[in-house]
């Protein structure tokens, strides 16, 4: 009878200590959606290698470098200097030219307990591309973040990605 109770106490303590991991748990998500002129490999072919044209916000405030390497087990680098000193934020883990970009890690966030799962959805819509990112993020963070982190992405894709493709696009120089 001693070892049941026992059992039961231990069961219970599992239990409690469940339910207050999981009351802890935070987690979100959002998509952006948007057109754009041309073909997806050609977006995709932007979207990815030499982002510094379009992408605004790094650690060191002028990177050598900062490119996605759009091949599974490749990164999301800013490498600040000639040295090679930089910053991996994030790792592809699928890679499907002209269709489908996924990266997982927490960008500028780096130093948290926080995961981000970002995908990049292209799709042809008649002579456009439709691009759909998917973004979710999990573990440490707080309240006002979620807001904050689909504000950034918005100012990327629809500020600063967007207008910089149309006029590469309109120009000729997309491809």
């Amino acid at each position: 009878m001693k070892y049941i109770a026992l059992a039961c106490l231990i069961v219970l303590a599992a239990c409690q200590q469940k339910q207050e991991t999981t009351e802890h748990q935070h987690y979100f998500s959002f998509v952006i959606d948007t057109q754009l002129p041309g073909k997806p490999e050609a977006v995709y072919d932007k979207l990815t290698g030499d982002i510094s044209p379009w992408w605004d916000h790094t650690f060191s405030g002028n990177p050598h470098q900062l490119y996605i390497e759009a091949k599974p087990g490749g990164g999301f680098y800013e490498i600040f200097d000639e040295s090679g000193d930089g910053v991996r934020h994030a790792v592809v883990t699928g890679a499907q030219r002209g269709q489908m970009l996924r990266m997982e890690g927490p960008l500028g966030l780096a130093g948290h307990a926080l995961s981000l799962v970002t995908t990049y959805h292209l799709s042809e819509a008649n002579d456009s591309t439709q691009l759909k990112i998917e973004v979710h993020g999990a573990g440490e963070f707080e309240d006002e973040w979620p807001e904050i982190i689909e504000n950034v992405w918005k100012h990327f894709i629809i500020e600063q990605f967007k207008p910089y493709w149309e006029e590469k696009h309109k120009t000729g120089m997309a491809q």
